[in-house]
């Protein structure tokens, strides 16, 4: 389609072959400019103590994620992790008592926080953490599980779901490494977007078809919120089990919280994210919106927003979720326009449902990218633990 001679280019040019820019008047983006320019020099006024005087506290949360995962005892079973991003299987195949073999990560920053996390591991970053470079028979018969979440942008709803015309299409990847290794089980993960009508046949021809014929194959929906993350955030998990008898002993992750504010049935309540973030109380608490990754545009961003309806979300919890800072004590020195509680990269990983001590590498975008495109951790345990419970009985 050519362009209108309305419309203008960006100034900002993006190496991004998948970038699709907005079709702008040169006055709709000059109001975008404009923006910028007043938030860079309002963030800078704070940064060196010329700005607003701060409106809130630095928060104390109220949230423990680790309270959600017991630490099992170990049981020697063997992992291998695939696309381990910010961590969020690996801390629940952990905390479920597995025994780390290796994590491969293709961003170096991604793979510095598990090396951060947990300097025991073998962690393989940057280049060597290409996955497709690996020969993953020299694994074959020695790892219990094969886990990993490939890259959701082909098929999230947030982006253009090209699925495999997408060249970030990393399933034929995974496939390789579960059919070279041969565990007893894998676990893969992914936007829910995956399991829809859309994608029917990418799934069916490039997942079911090729490990179907080894693998009792079973795809169960999860819903953060119903393992006590203060989120909202569907994800499609699937289940391979090699054996029929591992499959009969399987149990499927089950809820164990209800959604906040939802009618008593005999579990527990999620959090708000004010009541877990440790902030006042203003009448009104809900469930995060879906955090969005930071890494799923094609320029870097500190906002987490996915969607209109996230912002009057966000709204209605008094709650500032773009330019999220670095740190609490600098969210509490940069006010946010609407005098909203800022967030924080701390903040963000626990509404997440990663902990205190799981610290993020890189810059502030790295780092929210790093956390919007992890599985919730006490999720990831959920999964993990019903995997254990299959493999030891």
């Amino acid at each position: 389609m050519s362009l209108s001679t309305d419309y203008v280019p960006s100034r900002i040019k993006s190496t991004d072959p998948l970038h699709e820019p907005w079709l702008l008047t040169e006055a709709e983006r000059e109001v975008f400019r404009q923006r910028s320019r007043e938030s860079r020099l309002r963030r800078q006024a704070a940064l060196d103590g010329r700005g607003e005087e701060p409106i809130h506290e630095v928060n104390i949360p109220q949230f423990d994620p680790m309270a959600l995962m017991p630490e099992r005892d170990p049981n020697g079973l063997p992992t291998l992790s695939l696309f381990s991003g910010g961590g969020g299987l690996d801390l629940g195949f952990d905390r479920a008592g597995f025994s780390h073999v290796g994590s491969w990560e293709i961003l170096s920053d991604a793979a510095d926080t598990l090396k951060t996390a947990h300097p025991e591991w073998n962690v393989h970053g940057g280049e060597d953490g290409d996955v497709r470079g690996v020969d993953w028979n020299v694994y074959r018969e020695n790892v219990a599980i094969v886990h990993g979440g490939p890259p959701c942008q082909p098929f999230s709803n947030a982006g253009k779901q090209r699925g495999a015309a997408d060249p970030r299409d990393m399933w034929p990847e995974f496939v390789r490494a579960v059919l070279e290794a041969r565990p007893d089980v894998f676990v893969a993960e992914n936007v829910a977007a995956l399991a829809s009508a859309t994608f029917s046949d990418y799934v069916e021809q490039t997942i079911l078809a090729r490990l179907g014929r080894h693998y009792r194959i079973h795809r169960v929906l999860l819903q953060a919120y119903e393992y006590g993350v203060p989120q909202v955030r569907k994800r499609v998990v699937f289940f391979g089990f090699r054996t029929r008898t591992i499959e009969r002993r399987w149990v499927a992750p089950t809820p164990r919280f209800r959604r906040t504010g939802a009618p008593a049935n005999g579990l527990p309540e999620t959090m708000g994210v004010r009541a877990a973030l440790g902030l006042p109380d203003t009448g009104f608490d809900d469930l995060s919106p879906t955090i969005r990754s930071a890494l799923s545009g094609p320029r870097h961003t500190t906002s987490i927003l996915s969607s209109v309806s996230a912002q009057k979300r966000f709204e209605a919890l008094r709650i500032w979720p773009n330019g999220v800072a670095a740190t609490r004590e600098a969210a509490q020195a940069f006010v946010a326009k609407n005098g909203h509680f800022r967030l924080s990269v701390p903040d963000v990983a626990l509404l997440q449902g990663f902990p205190e001590s799981w610290r993020f590498s890189g810059a502030v975008y790295m780092q929210l990218g790093q956390i919007g495109n992890s599985v919730a951790p006490p999720v990831g345990y959920a999964v993990a633990s019903s995997v254990a419970d299959a493999l030891l009985r």
